[in-house]
């Protein structure tokens, strides 16, 4: 696999630097309170757009990326679990940064910081609203004015996800990755830890990998072509607010690379449209809240003592949640009890085509 692509490896993207991303199905907060983080319910599937010709709309085509099929008012979260090597991640909900609140660009930028921190951040939820909190990612139809998007910029012309990686610049990684090299070389001098003894207290089987949304055991989870035509545009809105810390980079501005190393734009597709397009079933319909709940199923809470959150983002703050405009949610809420918040803490496929965004 070449270094400088974008590629698709199971329903994982690989962006260049060693960054990998996946997009994660879960449960829909309440619009009221705060909330533990929700499981991780199984990956969104992940497609090229490339490899289906008329069948995606002209503009999806001239942007390039790849598509998923999500559900009205369904909501993700984004695991960076599997990233191998420190990174910076700039992440766009139709091209407004969801950690400053800031225009998309190609810069990374400190002052407010536009991009998070790999492999520290192990996951994000959804904007950076508050002080350790973020409101949830919930997709929404373009048109309305409830995403993101609309509410900042008071239009909504683009949709859908962004990201755009930036690896260490060249001096700075080869001294973390010769750094590493010592480190592993110090765990191999070291004598071997008892089976029961883990890096969770106890909370996480050793073989455990970390926090993954989706992914490893031990993750947050319970266990003829057509005609092209205009598919109905989607992008991300905000739900309920969550315990989830957006942490501060602790390196200098100048460690990263001036120029991104990879970058891709991440459509979002109604179920019926994916089935058009694609000729696959889309995932079933998300899984009821109050029964999970009810089932005694987890809910977690991440805690990092060494790293630092960073502040609110003002153009985030205000930014109201998708029940403004699609009304009530009436599915009923069942809190879960405090046993089931669980504490954590402490293959090359083809290449993705860039486009024009």
């Amino acid at each position: 696999m070449t270094e400088d692509t974008v590629r698709i490896d199971g329903n994982a993207l690989r962006l260049p630097g060693g960054v990998q991303v996946r997009f994660i199905r879960t449960l829909r907060l309440p619009e009221t309170g705060t909330h533990a983080l929700p499981p991780g319910l199984g990956e969104f599937p992940v497609r090229r757009v490339e490899d289906y010709g008329d069948r995606v709309p002209a503009e999806w085509r001239a942007r390039g990326g790849v598509m998923l099929p999500v559900y009205l008012r369904e909501a993700m979260w984004l695991s960076f679990a599997g990233t191998s090597e420190p990174a910076a991640l700039q992440v766009g909900v139709g091209k407004v940064c969801a950690v400053s609140g800031k225009p998309w660009t190609s810069r990374l930028t400190r002052d407010p910081q536009n991009y998070v921190c790999l492999p520290r951040q192990p996951w994000l939820d959804g904007i950076n609203s508050g002080k350790g909190t973020v409101r949830q990612f919930v997709a929404v139809p373009l048109g309305l004015g409830a995403t993101v998007e609309g509410q900042v910029t008071g239009e909504e012309v683009w949709g859908g996800v962004q990201l755009q990686s930036f690896p260490l610049e060249a001096g700075e990684l080869t001294a973390w990755r010769e750094a590493e090299r010592r480190k592993a070389e110090e765990r191999l001098r070291m004598p071997p830890m008892p089976p029961s003894v883990g890096a969770y207290g106890g909370a996480m089987p050793m073989t455990a990998a970390p926090p993954a949304p989706g992914a490893a055991p031990g993750a947050r989870r319970p266990g003829g072509a057509p005609r092209a035509r205009s598919a109905p545009a989607m992008g991300l809105g905000v739900g309920g607010s969550m315990r989830q810390e957006v942490y501060r980079d602790d390196r200098p501005l100048k460690a990263w690379a001036k120029e991104p190393a990879g970058r891709v734009f991440v459509h979002l597709v109604t179920p019926p449209e994916w089935r058009r397009i694609t000729g696959e079933a889309p995932p079933p319909s998300p899984v009821d809240r109050a029964a999970y709940t009810r089932a005694g199923l987890p809910w977690f809470d991440y805690y990092d003592q060494d790293a630092a959150d960073l502040a609110p983002a003002d153009e985030l703050g205000s930014v109201q949640p998708v029940g403004d405009w699609l009304g009530d949610d009436h599915e009923p809420w069942q809190q879960p009890s405090p046993h089931q918040v669980q504490p954590l803490g402490d293959t090359p496929g083809k290449p993705v085509g860039d486009g024009d965004w």
